[in-house]
């Protein structure tokens, strides 16, 4: 009966405005990721990520702010902070993993390294394209579910990368370079770590599209 009634009354639409600018800050960050791993300006790259983070907590104390002053949101008040904040994970691991590059002076990266920066960008864009969509859930469910298990796949050729690459670490490094190995299995694991928060924010979606539609 409840829901209903929720139906019939005005939305607080904004919410979907936040989601979308969070979600450019995710796709201009893993860009950003993507170039610094190619070895492109690394310092310039890490500092345009660390900005990027710092919008992106701004866009996410609005959207709890929102949440405590909107009579009506657009759907359940948990799954909003629960989609933001798994948003702003993800530009969060990007940010560690400038920390850990920087606290290593690290300035060349292996090429399986640069492929899950891709993939970064891969997941960030299908996360994009995805948050509009929510403003229809029911329009557009089949849409979404397309765009999360996609993100799911995305998560999957990471793992492998991220496997392929300590295995290729520790046989180059493993008992002649043990802190080469160890930096080198730090930035892989963060790599893979961006790419399974951008999972965490597909499964908020996949779980909003099942209680919405």
């Amino acid at each position: 009966m409840m829901g209903w009634f929720r139906k019939l009354l005005p939305r607080e639409d904004r919410f979907f405005d936040l989601f979308a600018r969070h979600s450019e800050t995710l796709v201009l960050g893993a860009k950003a990721l993507e170039r610094l791993l190619a070895g492109d300006d690394i310092e310039a790259r890490g500092k345009e990520i660390i900005a990027l983070e710092d919008r992106a907590d701004a866009i996410t104390g609005e959207v709890l702010l929102a949440v405590r002053k909107s009579f009506i949101t657009p759907f359940d008040r948990g799954d909003i902070k629960d989609l933001i904040q798994s948003m702003d994970d993800a530009i969060d691991m990007m940010r560690k993993t400038v920390k850990t590059v920087t606290l290593f002076e690290q300035r060349e990266f292996d090429p399986l390294m640069q492929q899950m920066g891709t993939l970064c960008v891969e997941a960030a864009n299908l996360i994009a394209q995805a948050v509009p969509l929510l403003d229809r859930v029911n329009a557009n469910a089949a849409r979404l579910n397309e765009l999360t298990e996609q993100v799911v796949r995305v998560e999957e050729q990471s793992d492998e990368l991220h496997d392929r690459g300590l295995k290729e670490l520790f046989k180059r490094y493993g008992r002649s370079d043990p802190m080469a190995y160890m930096i080198g299995s730090e930035i892989y694991s963060e790599l893979e770590k961006v790419v399974d928060r951008f999972e965490d924010v597909a499964n908020e979606i996949s779980g909003i599209v099942i209680e919405n539609v």
